[in-house]
């Protein structure tokens, strides 16, 4: 897949989502950790610790191919992307946590993302023909932070620009990851149907009791409802641009990314279905304890 998809579009694709983070960030969501440290705590655990766990433990009941196995992991290893802000948005959740738990989760990212994955490329014993090269390691998450440095740079200096970009970026990433998902399926044109059956279950398995966990625990540790919304779309939804960024660019191999672009195809639909109802539970329960 060496093409102008991957040696242009991907960086862009991830430059863009990145910069379209740091339009919505400022300093002051980094210290918000400070006045809900239980609901930032709990959703970073969640992202950080059981999802991986999960992953791997459903990697190992399906018993998947290598390839696909590190690929699963590798999107594990993935911080929440952009889009569960808008997720948040749409379904009543704490959208300011969502933009907290973003960024926190994106710098713990450059150190867990090559542990996770690198894990998973020990376990299926693929050193000698998948790698993950430090340099190339650190420029991809140059790639990430540089943009969101720029981004909360023009959202300090032009508030008001940054607020009329913001939506035109959103779409703009979706459509970009639309691409992406598409060059790498019609790329693997002739393995399509057996990576969706090794794949497809698995792959709706993980999001579905992703956007659960991401609910239930932190709800079980006493967050409240829209924070818990807000857990939940962001433990659900990931980055998954940068997941396939890191397979092709970094790791040199399509199959690998397979998992991400199948996920993607689902994770919007299980978000949506997901959010609408857990979105009405919280309403009722407030109505409830209202009257």
């Amino acid at each position: 897949m060496d093409s102008a998809l991957t040696t242009v579009g991907l960086p862009l694709a991830l430059a863009i989502i990145m910069f379209g983070l740091g339009l919505d960030l400022t300093v002051a969501d980094f210290r918000r950790v400070g006045r809900a440290p239980r609901a930032v705590a709990v959703a970073l655990a969640c992202q950080i610790v059981l999802l991986p766990l999960i992953c791997f433990g459903l990697v190992v009941l399906f018993d998947l191919p290598a390839l696909l196995g590190i690929g699963m992991l590798l999107l594990a290893a993935s911080p929440g992307g952009t889009t569960a802000n808008l997720f948040s948005h749409l379904f009543k959740g704490d959208v300011a946590l969502n933009i907290t738990l973003t960024a926190i989760n994106t710098v713990i990212a450059v150190v867990t993302l090559p542990l996770i994955t690198g894990f998973a490329i020990a376990y299926f014993d693929r050193q000698d023909d998948v790698t993950m090269p430090l340099v190339e390691i650190v420029k991809v998450f140059a790639l990430i932070l540089v943009p969101v440095g720029i981004g909360m740079v023009v959202n300090d200096r032009a508030p008001g620009f940054a607020r009329r970009m913001d939506r035109s970026v959103r779409i703009g990433s979706a459509v970009i990851l639309a691409i992406l998902v598409l060059g790498i399926l019609l790329d693997q044109l002739e393995s399509v149907g057996d990576y969706l059956a090794d794949v497809g279950l698995i792959a709706a398995l993980f999001c579905a009791i992703s956007l659960v966990v991401g609910y239930v625990v932190p709800k079980a540790f006493g967050v409240t409802g829209p924070q818990a919304i807000a857990s939940s779309m962001e433990v659900g939804v990931h980055n998954a641009t940068l997941a396939i960024f890191v397979a092709v660019e970094v790791l040199d191999e399509v199959e690998i990314s397979v998992p991400a672009a199948v996920y993607s195809l689902i994770m919007f639909l299980f978000a949506a279905l997901w959010g609408t109802w857990v979105s009405r539970r919280v309403a009722e329960r407030e109505t409830a304890s209202a009257t």
